[in-house]
């Protein structure tokens, strides 16, 4: 396994970010929200600078500290059966999980377009990704017949990222409810990323499918909806013996996670609403500003409806690739974008809208400026 991880793809979205990302002057690019500042947090959270003298800098426990796995349960309500895993992200819960998990051989439905991780670590690992195509002839909303043609007797895993990362898409509550019972009829695990499950504007989020399903495993992030990246904490729920699989690959790497940055995060979720709820409203509006703005220039953008999350990822007309019009943004304008090459639609550039409502209109006058200009 050491072998196939070594040679693993480049990932396209962090080499983009790596230098671009600390250069901009306007990011209209992110998949979260505004950064909230420690001094925000403390007020708004009523937690005092006496509790964080007062914390020790030992080692938190394997799968992190009580205080937080509680908190993540009570939050999302697992079943029984399931037990919280605290981790550096939730990318390092992903990477854990697919790697207990995964051997060379198997099988994994991955929706198209898709977070590169969860493809690229599923090919370093030996097993085969098995596209389930989100198709922008659809908006990119999930089609669960064509989710279910693609499972068959080698299928050990399928992924689900809803709401969608980049497209915004997400399952209905009728079909959240169609999709859980296929997975329940299939022998396969279920990996479901919730890192965007708390950016929703139809309704509530969709529940945890480990509340329901055995062989569900789900993972969770404070650095979108809660607007906390930097804290570097996410979690991942999942049966006893895979938590005990991810411990022991875990053992060789990070080991656990901050004491500081765990106790921060319990006292985030048990005051998850108030951190939420001015970053959602935001998030609301800009969506609505996003769209008039697509609207209004229906020659230059064709751009899908977001269900969930803060990004959309819509095709510049006339355009097939756009990587080089978002290298000038961000060489030349200071105005970051992603461009779709990244997620394998090189007509189309994600645009992030969870930030302040300011900086994107600035961001959006520049990208049709641009546009306007070619």
């Amino acid at each position: 396994m050491t072998a196939a991880l070594g040679g693993i793809a480049p990932a396209l979205l962090e080499d983009w970010f790596r230098d671009r990302y600390f250069a901009a002057t306007t990011d209209i690019s992110s998949s979260g929200v505004r950064n909230w500042a420690l001094g925000e947090l403390r007020e708004l959270l009523g937690v005092s600078v006496a509790e964080l003298d007062g914390l020790v800098f030992r080692d938190s426990p394997s799968c992190g500290r009580q205080e937080l796995t509680d908190a993540v349960a009570d939050r999302y309500r697992p079943g029984p059966d399931h037990r919280v895993m605290v981790t550096h992200g939730s990318s390092e819960a992903l990477f854990l999980a697919l790697s207990a998990l995964l051997r060379p051989g198997d099988e994994v439905v991955v929706p198209r377009p898709a977070y590169q991780s969860l493809v690229s670590t599923v090919e370093a690992l030996g097993a085969r990704p098995v596209p389930w195509e989100l198709a922008p002839a659809d908006g990119f909303a999930p089609d669960l017949d064509r989710l279910a043609a693609l499972l068959g007797p080698r299928t050990r895993l399928v992924v689900a990222n809803f709401p969608h990362n980049p497209t915004g898409a997400s399952l209905t509550p009728d079909d959240h409810g169609r999709f859980l019972d296929l997975m329940a009829r299939h022998p396969a695990f279920l990996l479901w990323d919730g890192a965007m499950a708390e950016l929703v504007y139809d309704g509530d989020r969709l529940p945890d499918p480990t509340g329901v399903l055995p062989r569900a495993i789900s993972t969770g992030s404070f650095s979108k909806a809660f607007g906390l990246p930097g804290l570097r904490i996410g979690w991942c729920v999942a049966p006893p013996d895979l938590v005990r699989d991810m411990v022991r690959l875990r053992d060789y790497t990070t080991l656990n996670s901050s004491p500081l940055n765990e106790f921060l995060a319990t006292a985030v979720l048990r005051g998850a609403d108030a951190v939420l709820a001015p970053r959602l409203r935001t998030a609301r509006a800009n969506l609505d500003a996003l769209l008039s703005w697509a609207t209004a220039h229906p020659d230059l953008i064709d751009c899908p409806r977001p269900r969930g999350g803060v990004t959309a990822f819509p095709r510049l007309r006339g355009l097939d690739d756009t990587r080089r019009l978002c290298e000038w943004l961000a060489d030349e304008r200071g105005v970051l974008t992603v461009p779709g090459d990244c997620f394998g639609h090189p007509d189309r550039v994600r645009i992030g809208f969870g930030g302040p409502t300011d900086e994107l209109a600035r961001g959006l006058a520049e990208l049709t400026r641009a546009l306007r200009a070619r």
